[in-house]
């Protein structure tokens, strides 16, 4: 059972699979020398011809034979430990190499969680395949002929009985394979499936507690513990049966040959001491293959993995684009832009905008009516649009995407901080950032002061920054992305879930970016994009309205309705609040 493919991508590990056979192989012509010798001596026991020299040799082949066997298994060891190691380190290149080249797009086409456990569990099986199954199989081959070849000079028919019978073996291991590549297939899909349910529980643990929600996704994740239990049993219970039918093959072809070995002595065609090196090599024939079975089930659930691994690897990768960007303030364009994640839900219906160099453009409109998409698109995440969406003229998938990544800036409402420092993060944006720039752009955004009650710079952040307030952990976001100091900035709804305090801080330094860079400003909250040089209002997919401030409100349209809406909405909130305020001081 050996996958082409997989051995054609792994072709370096083929010295190190070649060299556990080579001293697997001297490992058994010493044990065979070792028998021989004592064959050799019971022979001249029984014919009373030993010497004390016999002796003497004989106990030196004997500990020769043993130091051979120890330093060829250590070899062995060390070269299966080497494939290994060339083929985790080899699959996870590719794997990562393929994700960087599917781009950020990636998670169009496969999901997170089980990029990870084909990296992890997957590549681990493989591990097995590589540095364990393999030598074993071309040695489970090369092991009965040696033993053919040299046995037959003692009995060939004795030999030959014990050669017909090895490949009974390999024919109960086919057999069980036909049955094993169906069910390891769907233990492996199953485990995927526990393993991506697992994964999106534990990230959105607080929603499910806010929600009371965490008892029914527990129960279905106990059910899908039971599936993956239940496959799991079936698995081993072939995997058990598998075995008993290898065991009762391998010693009864072993039985067989040594009754054939003893038949041979009593007919008078072998002596005494052949017949003991018979009997002693006779299961050496079946070990190997025998050795070869147990790893047979760990290499088919390889095999399965593997088949996900090439399927992550033969996914259709976006056209790479060869231009590059001008430095400077940039403008973009969309003409007639449709998306649709799904063939029957488009998205974006004929979208058109401009965004000239060095604009303060902002997108409106209610939830689901395309404005995230939009960035999405921009950014080099939503693949598969159709229409134009060009940077400087230029067609963005022609476009490299390390280019786009550095002329292009998107901060998020969600924008990820990552366990470490403060200047660990901010190092992301420009590794080789001095302190004293950190510290400016930790200024504009007005976090230093708090930063230097803590430990500055060294100040620790959690994983994903929870051990600061929302506000911090936008405004840190913030001050990483002015760091990266990129021609066109994207914020996509950063000023929302945050204290009032934050967002206007976060405005300020908003309004000043946009004197300087191409700004596209999403945001739900319309008193934030009255400053914007063209409001785009966007309804279904569709742009609805589109100018200044001013000239939405003289059109009394959809624009004009919700502004006025979401005023009326603020008015009211602000003025009970400070009536909730006085009422505290009254009664304080």
């Amino acid at each position: 059972m050996i996958k082409t493919r997989l051995v054609r991508l792994l072709s370096h590990t083929k010295k190190y699979i070649v060299q556990t056979i080579i001293w697997q192989w001297i490992a058994l012509l010493g044990q065979i020398a070792s028998i021989f010798a004592i064959g050799r001596l019971v022979d001249g026991i029984l014919a009373q011809t030993v010497t004390k020299n016999n002796v003497i040799m004989t106990f030196g082949i004997l500990v020769t034979a043993i130091v051979i066997r120890f330093v060829c298994d250590e070899m062995a060891t060390r070269a299966s430990f080497a494939a290994s190691v060339d083929v985790k380190r080899i699959l996870r290149e590719k794997i990562y190499e393929k994700l960087l080249r599917l781009g950020a797009s990636y998670r169009e086409k496969t999901a997170t969680s089980e990029v990870v456990q084909m990296s992890a569990e997957g590549v681990e099986q493989l591990e097995i395949y590589f540095g364990k199954y393999l030598p074993q199989l071309f040695y489970s081959l090369l092991a009965p002929i040696t033993l053919f070849v040299i046995l037959s000079r003692i009995s060939l028919k004795a030999s030959l009985v014990l050669l017909v019978c090895v490949p009974l073996i390999p024919i109960s291991i086919v057999a069980v394979q036909k049955i094993a590549k169906r069910l390891l297939s769907k233990y492996w899909g199953l485990y995927t499936t526990l393993g991506d349910s697992f994964l999106e529980n534990l990230q959105g643990m607080t929603t499910l507690k806010i929600y009371q929600a965490d008892e029914q996704k527990a129960v279905e994740m106990d059910e899908e513990a039971q599936n993956f239990r239940k496959i799991t049993m079936k698995v081993l219970t072939m995997q058990l049966n598998s075995t008993s039918v290898m065991d009762i093959v391998a010693y009864g072809g072993a039985a067989v040959g040594m009754i054939a070995a003893i038949t041979e002595f009593i007919n008078g065609n072998i002596t005494f001491g052949g017949t003991v090196v018979i009997l002693l090599l006779a299961s050496e024939f079946f070990i190997p293959l025998r050795l070869l079975g147990s790893f047979f089930h760990i290499a088919m659930n390889g095999m399965a993995a593997s088949d996900k691994i090439f399927k992550l690897l033969d996914l259709e990768e976006p056209k790479q684009g060869s231009k590059t960007l001008p430095e400077g303030s940039l403008s973009v364009e969309l003409k007639d832009v449709h998306f649709s994640y799904e063939k029957d839900r488009e998205i974006l219906k004929g979208i058109s905008m401009e965004f000239p160099k060095g604009s303060f453009i902002s997108l409106v409109g209610e939830s689901g009516c395309g404005k995230s998409t939009i960035s999405a698109i921009l950014t080099g995440r939503n693949k598969g649009y159709e229409g134009k969406v060009q940077i400087e003229g230029h067609e963005i998938t022609d476009i490299k995407e390390e280019e786009l990544m550095s002329h292009i800036t998107t901060i998020r409402h969600n924008s990820y901080l990552f366990k470490g420092t403060v200047e660990d993060n901010l190092k992301m944006a420009k590794p080789d950032a001095s302190n004293e720039e950190m510290e400016e752009v930790l200024r504009q955004v007005n976090l230093l002061a708090f930063l230097q009650t803590q430990n500055g710079l060294e100040t620790k952040i959690s994983e994903r920054g929870e051990n600061f307030s929302g506000g911090q952990r936008q405004r840190l976001c913030l001050a990483r992305a002015l760091l990266a100091d990129t021609p066109i900035y994207i914020f996509d709804e950063a000023t929302s879930n945050i204290d009032m305090e934050s967002e206007e801080m976060i405005m300020d330094v908003i309004r000043e970016l946009s004197k300087t860079k191409t700004i596209l400003f999403i945001s739900h909250r319309l008193a934030n994009v009255v400053d914007s040089d063209r409001i785009y209002m966007l309804e279904e997919g569709i742009v609805k309205e589109a100018g200044t401030h001013e000239e939405l409100m003289k059109m009394q349209g959809i624009y004009h309705k919700l502004y006025e809406s979401q005023k009326e909405l603020e008015s009211y909130v602000s003025k009970h609040k400070a009536h909730d305020q006085q009422q505290v001081r009254k009664a304080v």
